[in-house]
């Protein structure tokens, strides 16, 4: 009896979103034939709709979901959390969720990288690991040091100074005369020692005036899962060791597990100079970012002048409710052995690709931890991402392709059952699409 009433609700958040929100990401005028899902509420891996249609979450709702939507055990810490203190400035002051997490991450690194930096977006972390070592340099007499240099197809954000690192022409190429370009390296991906020997001649070259390299650890996600060997990052810390160049790790969506180890570059028994964290850290519940960095930057900035220090703020830096959310994250990791957990799972989503390999439409089947990937050869090429969401919806499933990339990226809650569900309806939405 209710039905009607709440379909309309439904139509009414899509109609007024339309008109007040501008969504990110987005040609809007596509929605005119491809609706926004008005979504109701979340319960473990799944979305609902105001009509009552579930949705599988096979991508993390933008890669941030590790524990499932409204978690008991972070909803627990949230709303205690919430009764004690829910902001403060962080200039100035501190708080128990803030120094409990910063330790913990500290120790999480064998205490390489032992100082933590706080803000709330991946983009922002990446800004403040750029000026710190653009800071640094300046602060130990070499301030010629001013350049960056990132890999082909990279993609660190979409703030001006993250946008001088990123390499996917769709996100730069309007705004090219705003920022600075990094020096742009071939991608290990597209073969290790051709890469590794190009960025050796471009620090040859250029070492003595970059003050940065900056990477994603293992997968290159926004160029579609773009996948490479733990062995590059090993070399590539040796390279900037050797030409005193900063190694910036950007595990904003890599960190946290997807890879199969909580930081990506511990696969390569490296550590960077600046590790950046967001997205999963605060298990997909508030925005939080945040830069770990070693005493050796951390002493540069150590001084009596103010001008020394690193005069970066956010309002909502170390916010105690996200902070919260990540130590709350933090022990599910503990508590419920996660990482193993996530091997077994991990096996069985390659047990569900392997059967869509087969498919003679699908191609480059990759996998690293939890993050599984593959092409489709479309029938039709232009608007093949549009059209595989669409039909994914009519399926059940929430997957956004990347060009013609399809991706899974899951939280780690999948049961068994759930993973041979988004196995037969992926392969579905394929035989609709290709």
């Amino acid at each position: 009896m209710n039905q009607p009433a709440h379909n309309t609700a439904g139509a009414d958040w899509v109609g007024r979103s339309l008109a007040a929100v501008w969504h990110p990401c987005t040609q809007m005028q596509h929605h005119e034939t491809l609706p926004l899902v008005a979504l109701s509420h979340g319960r473990g891996a799944w979305l609902f709709d105001h009509e009552g249609r579930r949705y599988l979450d096979g991508i993390s709702s933008w890669w941030v979901n590790l524990f499932g939507h409204a978690n008991p055990r972070i909803n627990a810490a949230l709303k205690d959390q919430l009764d004690r203190l829910e902001h403060a400035m962080l200039a100035g002051f501190t708080h128990e969720p803030v120094v409990q997490l910063s330790e913990r991450l500290a120790a999480r690194t064998g205490h390489a990288l032992g100082h933590a930096f706080y803000a709330s977006d991946g983009a922002s972390a990446v800004e403040i690991a750029l000026k710190m070592s653009f800071h640094f340099w300046r602060n130990t007499s070499r301030a010629q040091k001013q350049e960056f240099a990132c890999l082909s197809g990279s993609y660190h954000g979409e703030t001006v100074g993250a946008l001088g690192v990123t390499d996917v022409p769709v996100f730069t190429e309007a705004y090219g005369g705003m920022f600075r370009r990094a020096h742009v390296v071939a991608s290990p991906a597209a073969g290790e020692q051709a890469a590794l020997q190009q960025m050796r001649q471009l620090l040859e070259r250029r070492g003595d005036r970059i003050a940065a390299v900056i990477v994603e650890p293992l997968v290159q996600c926004a160029v579609g899962m773009a996948m490479y060997d733990a062995s590059y990052l090993t070399q590539l810390r040796a390279l900037c060791d050797e030409f005193s160049v900063h190694l910036i790790a950007d595990e904003i969506a890599v960190g946290c597990g997807r890879t199969g180890s909580f930081f990506a570059s511990e696969q390569a028994g490296i550590w960077p100079d600046f590790l950046c964290l967001s997205k999963g850290i605060s298990g997909g519940y508030l925005p939080l970012s945040l830069v770990l960095t070693t005493d050796t930057v951390y002493e540069a900035f150590y001084h009596p002048q103010t001008a020394r220090g690193f005069l970066h703020s956010h309002s909502y830096t170390g916010n105690p409710l996200a902070c919260r959310a990540a130590l709350a994250t933090l022990e599910i990791f503990d508590e419920d052995d996660v990482l193993a957990t996530n091997r077994e799972r991990a096996q069985r989503l390659g047990e569900a690709l392997a059967k869509l390999a087969a498919h003679p439409a699908v191609s480059r089947v990759r996998q690293r931890g939890m993050i599984c990937a593959f092409d489709v050869t479309p029938a039709v090429a232009d608007g093949f991402a549009r059209r595989f969401f669409t039909e994914a919806l009519q399926q059940e499933l929430l997957l956004r392709p990347i060009g013609r990339t399809v991706y899974w990226m899951p939280p780690y809650v999948l049961t068994d059952d759930e993973i041979g569900w988004l196995g037969e309806r992926t392969l579905a939405v394929v035989e609709r699409c290709a």
